[in-house]
This record gives structure tokens, C-alpha cells and sequence, in this order.
């Protein structure tokens, strides 16, 4: 195994034999008589319980030392596990966790003296969308924006500064944070682009605005049919407004230029910056296509992929075209592996296309999208379990909750063993459905800053009445519930620590609301570290070995600016990332 040659304070490295060490090691004499003399008089000049022998030195196949250092794991019961040192293995795991008073080796192949900074396992993304994130990153972001106004002003310069690109491209806005009152429009678009076709996606990644010279590209008129799963937005005439929900964001979509391989690797490189940046040494990638694979494939040929890739492929088509009759082995030293499909079950709140039991309070004619029939979801889930794939599925109304769970049930008759059955989002679930999620061990996936961004909106969509089973964290875990945390970045930014910030308190960076949303669903900070660390883990069956740092885990970690478990929720979310290892390697630092 080899080891990094980034040069960071205290990083010291050499061969068994070399003499290489860090500043706390002290000087060297390097006279011989003069040395052996002065070492003679000071034994002599010691009490007798200094001139002790030393603790027995370490073997030397632990062969990496991290040490003075404030560590923090869980152990096997979930409880903080403290520690000082991490002895890393030559293939890249955990031989030992090392405690004050005990032994270090003397001579590592490298140690790294931690500073006395905080040491955490690696974080754990358990649903994320890599190359949107990347896309998003090289194009047009809009989620910093906070009104129309601000989306207008930042596309006329991009549009100036871009002006070789035939279609402008991006994404991130979201008409709740605008507090516009209602979707944007072609029109909207029109005032600042009208001479090239503009397509730029909403925050939940469930619909797109395009601008008149889009529509006219993609053909869209009038007479243009919603299509099965998808809506087109029209006015009070019926035309087309320029917003395309869900299935219907294909119609206007196909009509812009496919994007080159080369941009596809561009994409996934920027994501895995950011993720690393982040503290995040591996994700569950939900909708990977087969140019995401080839892209992901292309940096592990290279070398270049570092960030673990749990992949579930958009569909049964790419899953078999990838993956075939199983789940892949894992590929590049355990960075990329092809686990299972997901599904979606219905689309998302802010473009009400999520599928509710009941209609839409500030929308009374409407209830959502259901995206397939009942017998139809049954059939796709066999299809992927037939083959021991592991299932996914997007469900956030409680219709479409209820919808995967009577699934869930019917199949696990047939489809035995281990399935970890996946939920993801769960985020409006009928409070009679909550208990159907521990039967067969269905993971609850969720991202806690979805609860903070979106708890006016939900509370307008739905009605205060109808919230008992919204976001229902701790719920789940009372229920014993298996819960895994992401972000579903890029709707909501990777940053892990914002989000166990928001698990803790249920407000935002700002505090809103007082008191916190629905407060009775809070958690500890023990239980939402273990939600982006052993729950992800095990949601993507790598609890064997990622996780925690316990001995034979891969030996992938973070140093930070701060130890979480001694500051307050706004310390914690402003947390920073120092240092970023993966299979005991250095792969990125902060400059």
C-alpha cells in the first residue's frame, strides 16, 4: 500500500529502518562517544521507576499512525467510543484504536500528529445525485438566490459571460424561498433570454422551466398532451407556462443537446471535490444511468475516483445493462460497486407532484402523481429481487408510501433473506403507516434539512391536521426502524453538518421556526451522527465495513476545526473539514 506525499504540519513518513520523526520526537545526537557518555550520566541521574523498560513496541504490520488526536466512533451498542490514536493496516483498514498510556509503534511507515484536532469517521451520504451535483456546479446554480428578481439577474450574466453555448443550462431555484406566490414562467425567462433556449431545473430535481425558445425547440404547444406520470403547467387558456413536472420534463428535455463524455467526467470529478470538502467519503448515488457509470468507470481506469460510490441504477434498463444478473463486485479497491435500482413512486412536494392520500390543501383539484400503477411497482420490485438486487424506492406523499409498503409486504412472502427494502425520502407518511416500516426492516432513507426547508410549505400543502407523520425521525426510531440520513444534494447542499444540526434542533441556520418544527421528532446528536455513519452504512450493506472505526474497517476519516459534541447547533453547522482519508490515504486538505 502506499501512502500520500502531501506535505501537512506533523506528517512525518519512512521506511521500519528510517530514523524520519515528527518535531515531538526532539533532536538527535549524532556524536557517537559524546552521545553514548550523556546517555549514561542522564539513565544514572533517573529514579529507578524511569529507567523501567518501555512498553513493547507495536508490530510492525500496523504500519500507519494518526495519533494525538480526539477520536470519536460508535461502538457496537451506538454509544461514543473515545480515543486518541489509529493505527491503519497496509491494506488500508483499522488495525487498532489506541488510548492514552498505551503503546505506539516507533516506527511507523508514517504518523501524522493530529494536533490534538478532532477525528471522526468518515460521513456517509446516503442518497445523493453525484453528476447533478456536478452539473450543477459547471452551469447555472440558482439556490443561492432568495427571489425572481435575484434568478433574473444571475442568468443575464451568465447568459454574457457564456456566450458560445447554444442551450443555457442550470438549476437550484425554488419559488417557496422566492415568495413568489406561484411557479415562474416562460415569460420570466423571456425578459432577460429570448434568443437562445434556456432550461433550468427546480431545486427537487421534479420539474423544469423553459423559456419560449425552448418550448419552440421541443415542439411544445397547446395541444401537447401531459404524458403518463408528468405535467405540463398550463394558464387559464390551457398553453404551456414553460413548467414541466416530472414525466413531462422529458417533452422539452429530449430537445437539448446530449452531453459529451467529456463533460459527463467534468461533472463527476467536481462532484467528488465537493463531497470530499464536505467530510463525505462515500454516497449512495440514487438514479445512475449508463453514462453515469461509464463516467465513474472512466475515473477508476484513470485512477481518479476516491469518494465510495454505492450506485443504484435509474431503472430496471440500466440496471441490467450495468450489473446484469447481480450486484457488481466491488471495483477499484472498494470505491464503486452497483448494489441495487431505484424507483420512483410519485414526484415531490414543492411542484405537487407528490401522491397524497388526500388533495392538496392550497390546491384542492389536486392530489399528485402517482407514477405507476400498484401492480406495476410489484412487478418492477420482483423483477430487481428476482436477481437479489437491493430495492429503492422514492415515495413522499402517503399515498405513495402506502403504495410501497403494501408492496414490500406482499413480496417479502416470496423474496427472503436479507432485502433492506428501501424508502427514500418518507417524507409525508399516513401516522397509521409508521409502524409498517419495522415488519420486513424497510430503511427509512431521509435527509433532515428537507424538514427544515421545507416546513412552511409542507405545513401549507397539507394543512396543520395532517402532519403527525411528516419528517418523523425520531418516530421511526422508536419504532426501531433502521434510519439512514442524506442530503439529497444537490437539492440540499452535501454538507453533513448543517444537517445533523438540523436533526438536533429541527430549525434552520437561522433559527426558524422558535422552538423548532414539530420538535417531538428531534434527535440526539449521538443518534443523527449515527444516522450519517452506521445507519448509511448499513442502508447500503457495507456495515461490514465502513461505518465506524472499529478494527477491520476501512480506515476512512475526517480531522475538523472542532469537536461537535462540545459546541452549540450554529458551532456545529459551521464546522469545517481539514482533512479528508480514505483506506487510510490523505485524499484531499484544506488549503
Amino acid at each position: 500500500m502506499s501512502f500520500p506525499l502531501l506535505v501537512t504540519p506533523g506528517l512525518t513518513r519512512g521506511p521500519a529502518s528510517s530514523v524520519t520523526l515528527d518535531k515531538a520526537a526532539g533532536p538527535r545526537i549524532k556524536s557517537g562517544v559524546t552521545a553514548w557518555s550523556l546517555a549514561v550520566a542522564l539513565l544514572l541521574a533517573m529514579p529507578a521507576e524511569a529507567r523501567r523498560p518501555p512498553p513493547p513496541e507495536i508490530p510492525l504490520a500496523e504500519q500507519g499512525l494518526v495519533d494525538n488526536v480526539n477520536g470519536y466512533t460508535l461502538d457496537d451498542h451506538g454509544a461514543l467510543e473515545r480515543f486518541t490514536g489509529l493505527l491503519i493496516d497496509r491494506q488500508g483498514k483499522v488495525a487498532r484504536l489506541l488510548r492514552d498510556g498505551e503503546a505506539r509503534p516507533q516506527r511507523p511507515d508514517f504518523r501524522l500528529d493530529g494536533q490534538h484536532r478532532t477525528l471522526l469517521p468518515g460521513l456517509f451520504d446516503a442518497h445523493g445525485h453525484v453528476s447533478d451535483l456536478g452539473f450543477q456546479a459547471l452551469s447555472l446554480d440558482l439556490t443561492a438566490t432568495a427571489s425572481l428578481a435575484e434568478a433574473q439577474a444571475a442568468l443575464a450574466r451568465y447568459a454574457a459571460r457564456n456566450t458560445l453555448s447554444a442551450w443555457i443550462r442550470g438549476g437550484g431555484w425554488n419559488q417557496e424561498k422566492w415568495r413568489l406566490g406561484r411557479f415562474p414562467t416562460a415569460a420570466d425567462l423571456d425578459a432577460v433570454v429570448r434568443d437562445r433556449p434556456v432550461l433550468l431545473e427546480r431545486v427537487d430535481g421534479h420539474a423544469t422551466l423553459a423559456n419560449s425558445a425552448a418550448m419552440a425547440a421541443a415542439g411544445i404547444s397547446a395541444r401537447t398532451p401531459n404524458p403518463a406520470g408528468g405535467r405540463i403547467e398550463r394558464d387559464a387558456k390551457g398553453n404551456p407556462t414553460g413548467l414541466f413536472v416530472d414525466a413531462a420534463r422529458r417533452l422539452v428535455e429530449s430537445a437539448a443537446p446530449p452531453r459529451l463524455p467529456r463533460e459527463r467526467d467534468e461533472a463527476i470529478a467536481k462532484a467528488q471535490e465537493l463531497l470530499l470538502a464536505d467530510g463525505i467519503t462515500a454516497t449512495c448515488d440514487m438514479g445512475t444511468d449508463v453514462d453515469d457509470w461509464g463516467s465513474m468507470r472512466r475515473l477508476g481506469d484513470a485512477g481518479r475516483l476516491r469518494v465510495r460510490i454505492f450506485s443504484y441504477a435509474k431503472g430496471i434498463e440500466p440496471l441490467l445493462s450495468i450489473a446484469g444478473s447481480g450486484p457488481t463486485p466491488w471495483l477499484y479497491g472498494g470505491r464503486l460497486r452497483m448494489v441495487g435500482v431505484k424507483f420512483f413512486a410519485d414526484g415531490a412536494l414543492g411542484s405537487r407532484g407528490a401522491w397524497l392520500k388526500q388533495p392538496y390543501a392550497d390546491a384542492p383539484g389536486q392530489r399528485g402523481t402517482p407514477f405507476h400503477g400498484d401492480t406495476e411497482v410489484k412487478n418492477l420490485m420482483s423483477r430487481a429481487a428476482m436477481d437479489d438486487f437491493q430495492i429503492a424506492v422514492h415515495a413522499i406523499g402517503d399515498a405513495a408510501n402506502a403504495q410501497v409498503l403494501d408492496a414490500i409486504e406482499e413480496l417479502a412472502g416470496t423474496y427472503k433473506g436479507d432485502r433492506r427494502w428501501r424508502i427514500e425520502h418518507a417524507q409525508i407518511v399516513d401516522v397509521k403507516d409508521l409502524p409498517r416500516f419495522a415488519r420486513f426492516g424497510t430503511i427509512a432513507s431521509m435527509q433532515p434539512t428537507h424538514a427544515t426547508s421545507d416546513h412552511r410549505m409542507a405545513a401549507a400543502r397539507l394543512g396543520s391536521d395532517r402532519l403527525g407523520g411528516a419528517y418523523a425521525w425520531k418516530t421511526m426510531l422508536d419504532l426501531h426502524v433502521p434510519l439512514a440520513f442524506g442530503s439529497d444534494y444537490p437539492v440540499e447542499s452535501p454538507n453533513p453538518f448543517p444537517g445533523i444540526a438540523d436533526a438536533v434542533t429541527r430549525q434552520d441556520d437561522g433559527g426558524d421556526p422558535p422552538g423548532g418544527w414539530l420538535p417531538e421528532q428531534r434527535l440526539t446528536l449521538t443518534q443523527a451522527f449515527a444516522a450519517f455513519t452506521t445507519g448509511a452504512a448499513y442502508a447500503a450493506k457495507a456495515e461490514d465495513r465502513l461505518g465506524t472505526l472499529e478494527p477491520g474497517h476501512m480506515a476512512d476519516f475526517i480531522l475538523i476545526d472542532r469537536d461537535p459534541f462540545q459546541v452549540d447547533s450554529q458551532a456545529l453547522r459551521e464546522t469545517r473539514v481539514l482533512e479528508t482519508w480514505i483506506g487510510g490515504q490523505r485524499v484531499w486538505v484544506r488549503k
